[in-house]
């Protein structure tokens, strides 16, 4: 088995403020009041995915779900414990991240291709499929800070796509867009399945993370909790 995905003991805390101001910060502290308090995301978290898996992160709001996908994609680094991924990483993590706000459809095209590992002639070659596959092609040489959340989806999941991702994932994103969108980007996504690509999933539509994906790991405030076959953990999860 070749591993594609390796987590070893990753640990993440975050340190939330409850002020609002620099006023309520100040006042606090020469009051002996706590500005912050620390908060676990993760808890010594162990995860190995496969070559080829198709894994669902399952969880409720705060049980570290999304912040698991982050560390894994190398957004955030953790505070302990280590990620080591193989082959080339496509995410859509949020919408719009790796877009430039002042550069047109077409410039973040190859500004986001490059991000994703590609050459300048992998992006021109792939170019025209990945605009049609978006269906934004009149407003791919207009300034993105001009796009609605739903075109920010459309181009980005369309240069990840086109990227020839070894690992890809997904957080959530599939929740913008209109419905006929949201059903190309799920074939897109099972296509890359079936090619053997390994795919890790967020989202809170069980049905479909069930249907996409083999395997489900669920989390509970920061702690891995069960892991199987995708149908049994989406069921514990909802017997609660």
């Amino acid at each position: 088995m070749v591993t594609a995905v390796e987590v070893q003991g990753v640990t993440k805390d975050f340190r939330l403020s409850h002020e609002r101001s620099l006023k309520e910060r100040v006042v606090a502290t020469v009051r002996g009041r706590r500005t912050t308090e620390e908060f676990r995301a993760l808890d010594d978290v162990d995860l190995t995915v496969a070559s080829g898996e198709s894994v669902a992160l399952l969880g409720f709001n705060g049980s570290g779900k999304s912040t698991l996908l982050k560390v894994v994609s190398g957004v955030m680094r953790p505070d302990r414990g280590r990620v080591r991924v193989r082959g080339r990483v496509a995410g859509l993590i949020e919408v719009g991240a790796g877009f430039h706000p002042d550069l047109t459809g077409r410039e973040n095209v190859f500004m986001n291709g490059a991000i994703l590992g590609m050459d300048e002639r992998q992006v021109t070659q792939r170019f025209d499929d990945i605009v049609a596959f978006s269906e934004i092609e009149r407003f791919i040489d207009t300034e993105v800070k001009h796009y609605s959340s739903g075109m920010f989806l459309r181009l980005a999941f369309a240069v990840a796509v086109h990227s020839d991702p070894d690992v890809f994932l997904i957080d959530e994103i599939l929740a913008v867009g209109d419905e006929p969108f949201q059903r190309k980007c799920l074939d897109r996504v099972r296509a890359l399945s079936g090619e053997g690509r390994t795919l890790v999933v967020v989202s809170h539509d069980l049905d479909m993370v069930a249907g996409l994906c083999t395997r489900g790991v669920l989390l509970e405030r920061g702690r891995l909790v069960a892991d199987g076959p995708s149908h049994e953990v989406v069921r514990r999860m909802r017997e609660g």
